[in-house]
């Protein structure tokens, strides 16, 4: 697939950036005057408590600052701000797992993150800088307690609801939150499942600085009370005012934090600013998704990723935009559930994941024909680059060869989009990130900051500071300089290391070729491999531990485990060891770290200093020739070893 598909005019009225000649003016006004064209975009399209008086502030460098002096509101921006033109509008559209809908207005919505605010001031004392960990299911609440953290200036750190007790206690305490909201559980597949005894085992020891949980009762199962520390959400929220005042914050005030899994086993609290992020992830909302004010716009992720927090709740919002969330999953009651709610409500954007379009290609190739998707003009992927056989299916059977696909690269770090086509201007390669966004420097880099030549494999860095990029990693500004400034440079100076590899080709078109540090792409979804090989350890017959991604049809990536084990005498009893194993890390990090595959081998080929030689792992896993240089090995024979035992 190496022809090129171009936008369907048609399918467009009076976009943002119509043609390539309209992308190619505004990356020169950036070139031209990088500080001014920000400063333009921000006075344009964010409202300001107090005018900004500097741009960007590059003196601490790569702790950078942007529009200093500022003071505005997240949630205003979000919220209140439409209210003298769009208080009737439809905010959030809510679908539940079994059917059950809620539609919030504007207006609505503004009078419910008004009320959370004050029930987190009046009746648990959160105030401006405090953090609120929020493990929520996706139902409004999730939202609405997002926007009122933003609104009263506190700090929301949400953790996605299919991590473990452990892993939520690790963000707990890394955060030092004051208070958890929760709710007793939600619906999955048509049934019940439970948030808030996870949460309940979590606070058990080494979370003294959480003072109260907040539960909304959503699937009404029987659930503990602890008096004195939990409260009901559906019940205090009866009592509280309408209205409250946006808290005036500075540009450089945290938002939230994000916790990602790193290449060590400490996970990574993500920090974001509050104008830099907003005002970028209203510009991609408008700029990538082509919004206009009748639109219905659908993005099937979860609230506990970085897409559920910038293209679910703040790109949309911040736009006026009309936003679903889905409690469900996309197979259930059957493979036609996404095309069916796509038809019933007009969907005009509808954003996934590859993993969820390969799935739901495997189990109802035909489904989209079923339904009525006129409506659709725009498609999207994010997590990890599609294949072309995925691609196809998405743009000839889902999107009748007619919409426009854009393959958004991006990263919880960067905030927002870094590399997409814009809907009705750029020319689509299949699997091809094509172009960075304008005001984004991307390039394709040697580590000394070379150009890589055209069509080889090189280091994908960001060289230029951007408005919603990452300010530092909670409580560890080191680690932060290191994970991210630490491998590459451009004229002497750091530069920004995604942490991917890529290639451009002889006509500028971006392709990201995958991770090239430690970390696994499963279905979208960062995980550090220290993480995942930490949990492992704990099981007492695991000796040593490396953990590698493995191709997966459906996922993308799938979590491969090489495992030596301190006795072999139940090598015969493998399967017990893999259930065994494959509980611990359930148990430490959740469901979505599970190993997809493990081989049981002597040991793992080692340097003398004791590094392991993943790349070798890796190679072995993907049936690929073994081309690294193995004679530094400690014993070089090891690997053909491991070969005979994954390969046969």
């Amino acid at each position: 697939m190496n022809n090129k598909f171009y936008p369907k005019k048609e399918m467009f009225q009076e976009p943002l950036i119509k043609n390539m000649c309209e992308y190619k003016e505004l990356v020169e006004e950036f070139e031209k005057d990088y500080e001014g064209t920000w400063a333009k975009f921000a006075k344009e399209k964010l409202d300001w408590f107090e005018p900004f008086t500097r741009t960007l502030d590059e003196s601490n460098a790569p702790f950078y600052r942007w529009f200093d002096g500022g003071k505005l509101n997240v949630a205003y921006n979000c919220i209140d701000r439409h209210l003298k033109t769009k208080k009737n509008k439809a905010a959030i559209i809510f679908e539940g797992d079994n059917g059950d809908k809620r539609i919030l207005t504007y207006r609505e919505l503004a009078y419910e993150v008004s009320k959370t605010a004050n029930m987190f001031k009046n009746q648990f004392n959160i105030k401006k800088g405090d953090r609120v960990v929020v493990y929520m299911p996706m139902i409004p609440e999730a939202a609405i307690t997002m926007l009122a953290c933003a609104k009263i200036g506190a700090i929301h750190s949400v953790v996605f609801g299919g991590f473990s007790a452990e892993a939520l206690r690790d963000r707990i305490i890394d955060a030092s939150a004051k208070l958890v909201v929760t709710a007793d559980g939600a619906f999955r597949k048509g049934k019940p499942y439970m948030l808030k005894p996870v949460v309940d085992t979590a606070l058990e020891h080494g979370c003294e600085c959480v003072e109260k949980v907040c539960v909304v009762e959503r699937n009404e199962q029987e659930i503990t009370w602890v008096a004195g520390r939990d409260y009901s959400y559906n019940e205090l929220i009866k009592n509280e005012s309408s209205f409250c005042k946006s808290e005036p914050m500075d540009s450089e005030d945290p938002l939230f934090l994000l916790y990602t899994s790193g290449s060590t086993g400490k996970p990574k609290g993500v920090q974001h600013s509050s104008a830099g992020y907003i005002l970028w992830a209203q510009m991609t909302m408008e700029w990538v998704f082509d919004i206009k004010d009748n639109d219905t716009y659908w993005c099937t992720a979860d609230v506990g990723w970085i897409t559920g927090h910038t293209y679910i709740v703040y790109g949309p919002l911040a736009a006026g935009a009309t936003t679903v969330m889905f409690e469900g999953v996309p197979t259930f009651p059957d493979a036609g559930r996404c095309w069916q709610m796509v038809e019933e409500y007009r969907i005009n954007q509808f954003y996934t994941a590859p993993t969820a379009i390969r799935l739901l290609h495997k189990m109802g190739a035909d489904e989209p024909s079923k339904y009525d998707l006129s409506s659709l003009r725009i498609l999207g992927t994010v997590g990890e680059p599609i294949d072309p056989a995925a691609w196809k299916w998405y743009y000839e059977e889902v999107g009748g060869s007619k919409c426009s696909i854009v393959d958004t690269y991006w990263q919880t770090e960067t905030g927002g989009h870094m590399i997409s086509p814009l809907p009705a201007a750029t020319p689509i390669k299949p699997a091809c990130a094509t172009f960075a966004l304008p005001g984004i420097v991307a390039e394709v880099i040697e580590e000394d900051g070379t150009p890589t030549p055209r069509g080889e494999k090189g280091f994908m860095c960001i060289t230029k500071p951007w408005p919603s990029m990452i300010r530092t990693i909670w409580n560890d500004p080191e680690r932060f300089k290191k994970s991210y400034f630490g491998d590459c440079k451009k004229d002497g100076k750091p530069v920004y290391f995604t942490g991917d590899g890529a290639m451009i080709d002889d006509e500028d078109y971006i392709t990201i070729t995958g991770r090239t540090d430690d970390v696994i792409n499963v279905s979208g979804h960062r995980m550090g491999t220290a993480e995942v090989e930490a949990a492992i350890k704990k099981h007492d017959n695991v000796a040593a531990v490396a953990v590698v991604g493995k191709p997966h049809d459906i996922k993308g990536e799938g979590i491969f485990a090489y495992v030596v084990l301190k006795s072999d005498d139940g090598i015969a009893d493998e399967l017990e060891i893999i259930k065994e194993i494959n509980s611990l890390i359930k148990t430490e990090i959740g469901a979505i770290a599970l190993c997809d595959d493990m081989a049981f081998v002597p040991d793992l080929p080692k340097t003398r200093s004791g590094k392991i030689m993943r790349r070798i792992l890796r190679s072995i896993v993907k049936g690929e020739a073994i081309t690294q240089d193995t004679s530094t090995l400690e014993d070089p024979s090891i690997v053909q070893k491991i070969e005979n035992i994954v390969n046969g």
